[in-house]
């Protein structure tokens, strides 16, 4: 299965953002992921469902919507209906992560979950049946240009074996300091799907090549081979 890569667009030049969103799918990627952040559950503010919309005018890729925001299911419903075929919601921030994921999916949306860092893996492991992506946050969320945090390849690799042992076709997404020098290793240790925006977007020699550097060191490996 070859692994798919999400373009981050939190990296990209948003005065040209669907410039932007073209010259990644004509590199190769295979989904555009917005980051859409609040402020309060995390650090920092990007944008809201108009962005998204605008995404999906510029591109026919899948767009997935990771909201890293206090209250996902008040805004469930505006980013379904601005475009985003993927959305992702924290654990942390859902009263109750499995009606959420549950209106998601009455939506026409694929739901997604996920944790950071510091969350202990059993919280998501327990909705596994109920998605069809698990995101493992690599970094600490908020902010791009991290580096790989080395404790989140256990919570991918666990996350695998689960995957495997209760035969579920769910997807394992890594969202965190995912470059031409790491993305091997979040592959091997179980991932499918690796979001990367600063090794993209802020590569000296340009999106596509950037985007061949990472297929490169991939080498078509398959998730958990190791």
């Amino acid at each position: 299965m070859k692994v798919k890569i999400a373009a981050s667009i939190l990296n990209a030049d948003l005065a040209r953002l669907g410039e932007q969103v073209r010259e990644v799918e004509a590199a190769g990627v295979d989904m555009i992921h917005a980051d859409v952040m609040d402020g309060h559950f995390v650090p920092n503010i990007s944008f809201g469902p108009a962005v998204v919309a605008a995404i999906r005018r510029s591109t026919a890729l899948p767009v997935d919507a990771h909201l890293m925001i206090a209250e996902p299911d008040a805004y469930l419903s505006a980013f379904w209906q601005a475009g985003a075929g993927l959305i992702t919601v924290h654990v942390e921030s859902c009263p109750d992560p499995a009606e959420t994921l549950a209106a998601i999916r009455r939506m026409g949306a694929s739901p997604g979950i996920t944790l950071n860092p510091s969350t202990p893996v059993e919280l998501v492991e327990r909705l596994l049946p109920l998605v069809d992506l698990a995101l493992v946050m690599t970094v600490n969320p908020g902010f791009g240009g991290q580096p790989l945090l080395e404790s989140a390849l256990e919570k991918i690799a666990r996350l695998r074996r689960q995957v495997v042992a209760k035969g579920l076709r769910v997807s394992l997404q890594a969202d965190g300091g995912i470059n031409a020098q790491t993305a091997r290793r979040v592959v091997d240790a179980g991932a499918d799907n690796l979001v990367v925006g600063t090794a993209i977007f802020k590569h000296p020699d340009g999106v596509r090549q950037a985007v061949a550097e990472i297929r490169r060191a991939l080498d078509d490996r398959q998730p958990g081979d190791g």
